[in-house]
C-alpha cells in the first residue's frame, strides 16, 4: 500500500507584509508632526521658508523618478537571470564562472568609471549604464545562444555603475543648485525606498511578461529592458550639466592629497566597501541557506517581504538623525553593523528553521535600510564632490576583490563552505562598525560642515 506524503511549500505570512506597511506609513506619516514638536523645527522651518523649497521639490522629484527607473532595469536582470541561464543549459559551475568573470571586469574597469565622472560629469556615465543595459537586450534578442560571459560583463559594470553615479549626482546638483546640505538626508533614505520599491515592481513585471511561455516571455523581458534603457538614455539626455573639468594632474593631487593624508577617508572606505561586501554575499546566499535540506520555500514572496523590511529600515533613519532621540551617525552605524554582524553570525553557525531565517533576514535587511543613508550622510560629510565618484569606486574596488577571492575559492577550489563565506561577511561587518568607532574618535573636522550650510 503507497504512503502519499503531502508536500507544502513555506510562505511567509500575509499578516507580515501587512505589517511592514502599516510601520512603513505610520513612520512616514507620523515623522513630521513629531519633529515639529522636537528640536528640530527650526531645521525644518527654515527649509520650508526659504524660496528654493519648489525648486528642492522638483529637483528630488526628477530624480527619484529617474533612479526608480534605473533601479527597475537592474532588477529585471537580477530577478530572472539565474533562471534565464538555467533555461538556456548554463551549470551551476558555469554561474560561478561567469559571476567571477563579471566581478574581474568590475574591479578593473569600475574605477576608471568612477574617476571619469569626477572628471567629465555624471551625465556621461549615467548614459555608459543605460547603454550598457540596451546591449545587452539587443544582443540577447539578435543572438540565439547569447555569450553569458559578456552579458555578465556589461551587468557587472552596470552595476558597479548603479551603487556611486546617482548618488554622486544628487549630491553635485544638490550643491550647484544651492540647496541646503541637509536636504540631502531626506533625499538618501527615499532613494533606498524608492530603490526597494521598484525592486519589488519589476519582480512582479518579470512574473507578469514571462507567465506561461517561457521562450516569448524571455523576449519579452528583454524588450521591457530595452524600453527602460532607452528612456533612462532620454531622460539623462534632457538634463542640462556644466560639470567642473579638472586636469588629470590635479585631480590626481587632489585624490592623492585626501587618500593619503586623511585617515577619515580610508575609515569610510573601508566601511564602504565591508558593506557592500557583506550585502553581496547575502544576496549570493541567501536562496541557498533558505532551501538548505531540500526545503521547499516560495522565494519569489521572501525576496519581496526582505525588500519591504528594507523600506522600513530607510524609513527609520529620519528618525535616528533628525528626530527626538538626535543620534549621531557614527554612533547610530556602530550599533547598527554590530546587531548586522550578529545576524549574520547567527545564520552562519546554527541551523535555523525557514521562519527563524526569514526573520533574522528580515531584520539584516530593515539594517541595511538604515545603514546605507547614513552611511552616503557621512560621505557627504567627509567626502569632497569632486573626489565622490573616485572615493566610491575604490572601496567597490575593495569589496569586488574580496569577492572575487571568496567565490573563486568556493567555486574552485572548494575549500570554503556557504557557512564561512556567510561568517567572513559577518566579519566585515563588525570590521565597519570598528572602523565608525575610529571615525567618531577622530574629531568633527568633516570636509564640509552639515550643519553651516
Amino acid at each position: 500500500m503507497a504512503v502519499l506524503i503531502e508536500s507544502s511549500v513555506w510562505e511567509p505570512s500575509p499578516a507580515l507584509y501587512i505589517f511592514i506597511f502599516l510601520c512603513c506609513f505610520f513612520s512616514v506619516s507620523l515623522f513630521p508632526r513629531v519633529s515639529k514638536s522636537s528640536n528640530n523645527s527650526n531645521r525644518i522651518s527654515s527649509v520650508l521658508d526659504n524660496g528654493s523649497f519648489p525648486s528642492l521639490l522638483r529637483f528630488r522629484c526628477n530624480f527619484l523618478l529617474l533612479y526608480s527607473l534605473a533601479s527597475v532595469m537592474e532588477g529585471l536582470w537580477s530577478v530572472f537571470g539565474e533562471f534565464e541561464l538555467a533555461h538556456h543549459g548554463v551549470t551551476k559551475e558555469q554561474m560561478a564562472f561567469s559571476i567571477c568573470v563579471g566581478l574581474a571586469a568590475a574591479l578593473f574597469l569600475g574605477p576608471f568609471f568612477g574617476v571619469l565622472s569626477d572628471l567629465t560629469g555624471q551625465k556621461k556615465v549615467c548614459l555608459a549604464f543605460c547603454i550598457l543595459h540596451v546591449f545587452v537586450g539587443v544582443w540577447k534578442k539578435i543572438s540565439a545562444h547569447p555569450s553569458f560571459l559578456l552579458t555578465s560583463i556589461c551587468l557587472s559594470l552596470a552595476t558597479s555603475i548603479f551603487v556611486f553615479i546617482f548618488e554622486t549626482w544628487v549630491v553635485v546638483e544638490n550643491e550647484k543648485q544651492g540647496h541646503r546640505q541637509d536636504s540631502l538626508s531626506d533625499t538618501f533614505w527615499l532613494m533606498i525606498f524608492f530603490e526597494s520599491a521598484s525592486l519589488i515592481a519589476s519582480q512582479v513585471l518579470v512574473n507578469w511578461l514571462i507567465g506561461s511561455n517561457l521562450q516569448k516571455g524571455i523576449a519579452s523581458t528583454s524588450n521591457a529592458a530595452i524600453f527602460f534603457a532607452l528612456i533612462g538614455i532620454i531622460c539623462v539626455s534632457r538634463w542640462a550639466q556644466t560639470p567642473h573639468t579638472p586636469t588629470i594632474q590635479e585631480y590626481k593631487m587632489s585624490f592623492s592629497a585626501y587618500i593619503f593624508h586623511d585617515k577619515r577617508m580610508w575609515l569610510l572606505v573601508c566601511t564602504q566597501a565591508c558593506l557592500q561586501f557583506s550585502i553581496v554575499v547575502f544576496w549570493i546566499l541567501w536562496a541557498p541557506t533558505v532551501v538548505a535540506d531540500g526545503r521547499e520555500v516560495h522565494l519569489g514572496l521572501i525576496y519581496s517581504c526582505l525588500l519591504g523590511a528594507r523600506m522600513l529600515g530607510s524609513t527609520a533613519f529620519p528618525w535616528l538623525i533628525n528626530g527626538p532621540a538626535l543620534l549621531r551617525t557614527e554612533d547610530c552605524l556602530v550599533y547598527a553593523f554590530i546587531t548586522l554582524g550578529l545576524v549574520l553570525s547567527i545564520v552562519a553557525y546554527d541551523y535555523q528553521e525557514v521562519g527563524v531565517l526569514v526573520s533574522l533576514f528580515c531584520i539584516f535587511h530593515t539594517g541595511v535600510g538604515l545603514v546605507i543613508p547614513s552611511l552616503a550622510r557621512l560621505k557627504s560629510m567627509y567626502v569632497p564632490n569632486e573626489l565622490r565618484g573616485g572615493v566610491i569606486s575604490l572601496s567597490l574596488t575593495m569589496a569586488n576583490a574580496a569577492l572575487l577571492f571568496f567565490l573563486m575559492q568556493r567555486g574552485y577550489h572548494q575549500s570554503i563552505e556557504n557557512a564561512t563565506m556567510m561568517a567572513f561577511a559577518a566579519i566585515g561587518l563588525f570590521t565597519a562598525a570598528g572602523c565608525m568607532h575610529l571615525l567618531k574618535r577622530c574629531g568633527k573636522q568633516p570636509y564640509q560642515n552639515w550643519h553651516k550650510l
